[in-house]
């Protein structure tokens, strides 16, 4: 069975009953044949460190990627100790994902607000401890340390991934990072755009712009699931988008922002007291389909597997050179990706 390098999933997508079931979901993934899992952290049942150990711990072959933790919410040294222990644990199938994170949520918790510069720093930093450097009087965005140091006898790579949103993330992706990951729903008109944005910069930077892969999340929810399961994925799904930072997502797209000013005013959405995907009832994520247009839910996989296959495949058509199956767990995944392989669509890839 040839593994599938340029799909994905997430582990754990949207809100799991039990952190334990990234157990049975890595294997599931595996067993599918997909190149890589990703694990996203909130900061609930999601810790990202946590999560890792135990996918790592209980998979074989599959790359494991954070999209994404946030450099500033550990110590440096702490960050890169998970790093390495994931590197030892796995082989070497690890890849540490940063991002920017959701600003009103970082506002009410007191955290920091992440700057590109910062990122960068601390990606530099991390590389640097990774080939054994002691770190002396650092003072950089990314803060100020007197020594970092992880041992000495290190000479090794550190793979980073990057969460990639806005044109500075992404040109930073592209100059510095393995990995870029988009975001779900992005247009294709928004997706070609970000590809070029991230190609160009390693470029740019003197890389060969292969040596950056970049990854369509993409919501593929297959009509063999339950009407209601598929209008929580989609709906509910960009909806809490809309509701943590809609600006941004349909400034990105070009979308009318009146839309977004209804959708949020509105008295049934205001009042769902929480994210839309975890607390929304049957009855809001209905009405939330109301407000929300065809076109903004359309950049996605829906429909038998013969037509989730044919979106999957048009997200390489449109540049990127991998695809992450967003929203359902490995084993909904299975028709899609089954679909997929006796296709043979890897091989046009």
């Amino acid at each position: 069975m040839r593994i599938l390098e340029e799909l994905g999933c997430y582990l754990l997508a949207g809100q799991p009953e039990s952190a334990r079931d990234i157990v049975t979901e890595v294997r599931a993934a595996e067993t599918l044949g997909l190149g890589a899992a990703f694990i996203s952290e909130r900061y609930n049942k999601k810790e990202a460190a946590v999560l890792c150990g135990a996918a790592g711990a209980t998979s074989e072959r599959i790359r494991l990627i954070t999209a994404a933790t946030n450099h500033n919410t550990r110590h440096p040294m702490v960050t890169a100790g998970f790093a390495l222990t994931m590197q030892s644990l796995t082989s070497g199938r690890f890849t540490l994902g940063l991002g920017r994170g959701i600003a009103p949520m970082q506002d009410a918790f007191g955290i920091d607000r992440i700057t590109t510069a910062q990122m960068e720093d601390f990606a530099a930093l991390v590389r640097r401890l990774f080939r054994g450097e002691v770190i002396i009087g650092h003072e950089g965005p990314a803060g100020s340390y007197p020594v970092l140091h992880l041992d000495g006898s290190l000479d090794e790579y550190l793979p980073l991934c990057l969460v990639a949103f806005g044109a500075k993330t992404l040109d930073l992706g592209g100059r510095l990072f393995d990995d870029v990951v988009l975001h779900t729903y992005f247009t294709d008109e928004t997706t070609t755009r970000c590809v070029d944005t991230v190609k160009s910069a390693a470029e740019g930077a003197g890389r060969h712009p292969d040596d950056v892969k970049v990854w369509s999340c993409f919501a593929t929810i297959g009509d063999h699931l339950p009407e209601d399961a598929r209008l929580k994925k989609s709906v509910g799904r960009l909806g809490t988008y809309l509701q943590g930072y809609g600006d941004l997502l349909v400034r990105t797209n070009g979308w009318d922002p009146e839309v977004l000013r209804r959708f949020l005013a509105d008295p049934v959405i205001s009042g769902v007291g929480g994210a839309l995907d975890s607390v929304g009832t049957p009855e809001q994520l209905a009405h939330a389909a109301s407000l929300i247009p065809p076109e903004w839910l359309a950049p996605s996989a829906t429909g038998s597997p013969a037509a989730c296959v044919a979106a999957i495949r048009n997200q390489f058509a449109l540049g990127c050179d991998g695809v992450i199956l967003h929203g359902c767990t490995p084993d909904e995944l299975r028709p899609i990706v089954e679909a997929y392989r006796n296709s043979d669509v890897g091989a046009a890839v």
